[in-house]
């Protein structure tokens, strides 16, 4: 939830020699500048679906929502059908395609036949969104065992799983996207949700790693990386909405609508990495540059989780 920025932030991922051109600065350089030109999302078509987990509120819904707004058609996975059954109806009244499929990502038999489902329906997966995540509060000195590997589980598993299945069909094709939901934790420690930072470190790890294998297929990946968002999420870790407010600033925080906006025009633009909003890119820059010494402690005495112990 705390706001950061990578320095190479739109400059990693799918390279192509003839798309790119490379400009050294004149001062010392630190890193390579690359421009891209944009490499668009598969063109919708009604036997071609956008899978988005995660889908039955938030961040998901809005993906979702966006994905509708240029076109394509949707597979709704959450684990119960019924949270997705009304976003499903409103999607199908602007004349797409909405399908519903109920899994639990955290169960590893159910994601193994979410692919054979979908096909299943008549329909190809052009367009993976990994949405669903959740987090755990608090040290891990007191933490529950069952719930962190669980987060893990969902988090980290289920991303790199869905990703392992659906990838290989995308290549074959030619065409694809992935956008894989992160955060702006995954660029600095974050005590109080220790876990949570890790898993979303591996997301955009992981990601960036993707770009640079899919160059040249024809299917892209990008890592949505938002800061703070009012969407409920945090009252499931245990937050209180008033401590989340009090521990960051106003300015930081951005709606779902445009963190998903932002995520889907990055992955249709071929970028990598997307931080939603201004304000989190400034200040995570700043807490990419701080030395940790300094900044884990501050961390740790500004987080609700670590305060309420």
């Amino acid at each position: 939830m705390w706001a950061s920025l990578d320095p190479l932030h739109g400059q990693g991922g799918n390279l192509h020699a003839d798309r790119l051109r490379l400009r050294l600065p004149s001062v010392e350089p630190t890193f390579l500048a690359i421009t891209y030109a944009p490499m668009t999302l598969p063109s919708p078509a009604p036997d071609r679906t956008a899978i988005v987990t995660g889908a039955s509120s938030g961040i998901g819904a809005e993906i979702a929502r966006e994905l509708v707004r240029r076109g394509h058609g949707v597979t709704l996975v959450a684990r119960r059908a019924d949270k997705l059954s009304d976003l499903a109806d409103e999607l199908r009244s602007a004349g797409v395609r909405a399908e519903v499929l109920a899994a639990d990502l955290s169960d590893r038999a159910l994601r193994a036949g979410l692919l054979s489902r979908v096909t299943e329906l008549g329909l190809v997966p052009d367009i993976l969104v990994n949405n669903a995540g959740l987090s755990t509060l608090g040290p891990v000195a007191a933490s529950d065992p069952e719930a962190e590997m669980n987060m893990i589980e969902v988090d980290v598993v289920a991303v790199a799983d869905l990703c392992s299945r659906f990838l290989p069909g995308m290549v074959q094709r030619g065409r694809g996207g992935v956008l894989n939901v992160a955060s702006t934790a995954a660029f600095q420690p974050l005590p109080g949700q220790a876990g949570y930072g890790g898993c979303k470190a591996f997301v955009l790890s992981y990601t960036r790693s993707l770009g640079g294998e899919l160059r040249g297929t024809g299917v892209s990946a990008t890592a949505l990386c938002p800061g703070p968002v009012d969407t409920g999420f945090g009252e499931a870790a245990g937050f209180d909405k008033e401590d989340a407010e009090a521990a960051l600033p106003a300015f930081l925080w951005e709606t779902a609508a445009a963190v998903a906006a932002c995520g889907v025009t990055a992955l249709d633009n071929g970028k990598p990495v997307a931080i939603p909003g201004p304000a989190n890119r400034a200040v995570a820059m700043f807490a990419h540059l701080t030395p940790k010494a300094i900044l884990v402690p501050l961390l740790a005495s500004r987080h609700p989780g670590l305060r309420k112990n």
